[in-house]
């Protein structure tokens, strides 16, 4: 299996920290343009578990949503 290489471009802050660090964070992965990324990290930025990717428009979306929500 091809090793999956990230690299982390801009880092947004913490949502929530446990046994992973959930971020968000601007990600190029394999050197693809940059996504808006959600997703736990170990501290070391070494692991990392299953996430979401998001472009710019859907970040906004999302934004948008959240923004709506009595929380």
């Amino acid at each position: 299996m091809a090793e999956i290489k990230n690299e982390i471009v801009q880092h947004f802050g913490v949502i929530s920290q446990g046994e992973w660090t959930r971020e968000l964070n601007l990600v190029s992965w394999n050197g693809r343009k940059e996504l808006y990324d959600i997703r736990g990290w170990a501290d070391d930025h070494a692991k990392c578990s299953k996430g979401i990717n998001l472009n710019k428009t859907e970040l906004k979306s999302l934004r948008d949503i959240l923004n709506k929500m009595e929380l």
